[in-house]
């Protein structure tokens, strides 16, 4: 019969969990530096016009989640990549309509890096979203999502409804900017400055073009 094997020195297992600490941190790096030169250090006078939000908020990845064909997804599916992110109900009022227009300008906006973005509409209701609008939610990806489930993970400003705001989510999900209510396009402008600083901050590490189907 075989002997049996020594118990692994204590030294030796230590080390081992040193070295798995090290491949990791190695791995993080371009992400965490990437943060901290967006987060910390900031150029003298440079100001957001998004407010960045502390603690970030992670994606709820096992939220259920319908396509406007009835195809199921969960929301894991949307990390990966930058999210402009605008919640309504499926009517799609005036509000809502300015939203989808500013993300998909936005996103234009990016020039070669818009590959890197996503422009996602999250709806909150049952109701149909209205045929004049088909055509221009081509490039974007439109969910169905609980507005519970929702509320556990983005927020409004104080005073606002989770309507009237765009939402910034990094490609590891978690949510991390909020630009001011009802943006118009003196605001869109500013957003957009915002926008290509992340992706500048990220483009050491992060990759454009997910391959998906928009739902």
């Amino acid at each position: 019969m075989p002997e049996p094997q020594a118990p692994r020195p204590k030294r030796a297992r230590r080390l081992g969990r040193w070295q798995l600490l090290g491949v990791l941190l190695v791995c993080a790096a371009p992400v965490i530096a990437s943060y901290f030169t967006y987060y910390v250090i900031r150029p003298e006078g440079r100001r957001n016009f998004g407010e960045l939000i502390t603690p970030q908020r992670p994606l709820p990845a096992d939220a259920q989640a319908l396509g406007l064909d009835g195809q199921q997804h969960n929301l894991g599916e949307l990390r990966d990549q930058w999210l402009l992110v605008s919640v309504s109900g499926g009517a799609c009022d005036a509000g809502c309509r300015g939203n989808l227009y500013l993300q998909r300008q936005l996103r234009e906006a990016m020039g070669r890096e818009k590959d890197r973005i996503d422009w996602v509409w999250l709806v909150t209701d049952d109701a149909a979203p209205p045929a004049d609008i088909a055509a221009a939610l081509d490039q974007a990806t439109v969910l169905r999502v609980d507005g519970g489930v929702l509320a556990q993970w983005l927020a409004p400003q104080a005073g606002h409804a989770l309507s009237e705001h765009l939402y910034v989510v990094d490609p590891m999900g978690q949510w991390m900017m909020r630009f001011p209510a009802n943006l118009d396009d003196a605001g869109a402008s500013k957003a957009r400055k915002d926008l290509e600083r992340l992706l500048r901050a990220s483009a050491s590490w992060d990759q454009p073009g997910r391959a998906k189907e928009h739902p």
